[in-house]
């Protein structure tokens, strides 16, 4: 427990709602970032979870998202670089658009906050405090449809490296790459079957597996540089 909160950017929904819902369960404040308003906000603010909204897709929406930030805490326990946006490459005139916005969202907007927000980090009074990039296991491999995601989430796990040197000994700094963790509604049983086949493990876990790798990350104090992979074993196939 902290009293300094924990901001997860992106966290109204998938991953990061479910992080953000069991860090409060284990007594943690916490703050979340959104990007547009959507009826699962009223259930998180109820249960006393902060809501900002943030336009990380320009350089003037993340500075704005900083500031209002500083104005409602002057400390943080961590920050969850969650924030995402599954874009896919265009051939067409707003594919350097395309790629511009996943830049900001995956590169610029972590960079400037893990910059902007370190004094709120120092400022916590607990013996650790922790930044955790998620990436993704796409990050190994490339994609033929994503690549502009997939390079800008390499970008965040270089990132990672960075600050981790950065900011050592006070703050550690680490990443979690994903593979498939949850399925989306109208997934039908033919994808769900071709997702499974994908790891070793078979499996679509669900949002828990990465709620105990955060977790495993935040009570951990000698861990930092790494990325976690968190794939079901996906190199393995």
């Amino acid at each position: 427990m902290s009293a300094s909160p924990i901001l997860i950017t992106g966290g109204a929904q998938r991953l990061g709602r479910h992080c953000a819902e069991r860090l409060v369960d284990d007594g943690h404040p916490v703050i979340i970032s959104y990007r547009r308003e959507r009826p699962e906000l009223a259930a998180l603010r109820e249960r006393g979870i902060v809501t900002l909204a943030a336009d990380f897709s320009t350089e003037a929406g993340i500075l704005d998202f900083l500031a209002r930030l500083k104005t409602e805490t002057s400390s943080l326990r961590a920050i969850v670089h969650n924030a995402s946006d599954w874009a896919p490459d265009s051939t067409g005139p707003e594919a350097g658009a395309t790629f511009e916005r996943l830049f900001r969202i995956h590169m610029l907007a972590p960079y400037l906050i893990n910059l902007h927000a370190r004094e709120l980090l120092e400022r916590c009074s607990e013996p650790q405090r922790d930044i955790v990039h998620m990436t993704d296991y796409v990050v190994q491999k490339g994609s033929k449809k994503h690549a502009a995601y997939a390079a800008t989430k390499a970008g965040l796990d270089n990132l990672t490296l960075s600050f981790a040197a950065m900011l050592a000994p006070t703050i550690q700094v680490n990443a979690i790459a994903p593979a498939l963790i949850m399925l989306n509604e109208g997934d039908d049983e033919a994808y769900v079957e071709k997702a499974r086949a994908k790891s070793a493990m078979e499996m679509v876990p669900g949002p828990g597996v990465i709620y105990q790798t955060l977790r495993y990350l935040l009570d951990n104090r000698y861990v930092t540089g790494a990325t976690l992979p968190v794939d079901g074993g996906r190199h393995l196939r």
